[in-house]
């Protein structure tokens, strides 16, 4: 799908500088234990698959489509899993902050494959062979896996730069 019209819009007035908006990341386990990871077409990193929360969407319901839109996956909110903020700048210059609800996630139907414009690739992976992953990556995954099943969160007074890499 993209960059979603309003905030293509809030460029218009804003350029560059930095917006903050609300986002959701899935971590998705198969049978076998492995974890689906997308590679991003903007950066080419690998990542978990993350995207927008439209205006009025409620955040489950922004992850289902978000992992259907990436994967062509239909998936189930287990639980939400962390709440984070954290920066990112796109290659183009755009600054955003965003406030991320990750979500542990179940396959309901169908099969992982690149399903748009926004991946170079989607790919199960066994959690002892992770590609590089950033830092926001690293934490979704380790909070919605832990036996811990209340969400993480990054204590009062932690700033993005305490997290390490």
């Amino acid at each position: 799908m993209g960059t979603p019209d309003y905030i293509v819009g809030l460029r218009k007035h804003v350029g560059h500088d930095l917006l903050w908006l609300p986002s959701v990341s899935a971590v998705i386990r198969n049978d076998a234990g492995e974890l689906l990871l997308g590679q991003r077409a903007d950066d080419g990193r690998w990542s978990v698959i993350s995207g927008f929360v439209e205006p009025g969407e409620q955040p489950a319901t922004a992850v289902v489509r978000e992992v259907r839109e990436e994967t062509g996956l239909d998936v189930t909110p287990v639980r939400l899993s962390s709440a984070v903020s954290h920066p990112h700048t796109y290659p183009n210059g755009d600054q955003c902050e965003y406030l991320n609800l990750g979500f542990l996630c179940r396959v309901a139907a169908g099969t992982a494959r690149v399903n748009d414009d926004e991946s170079l690739a989607v790919r199960w992976f066994p959690l002892d062979r992770l590609p590089a992953l950033d830092k926001h990556a690293l934490l979704v995954i380790a909070y919605a896996l832990r036996e811990n099943q209340s969400a993480g969160y990054l204590q009062a007074g932690t700033t993005w730069d305490d997290v390490p890499d």
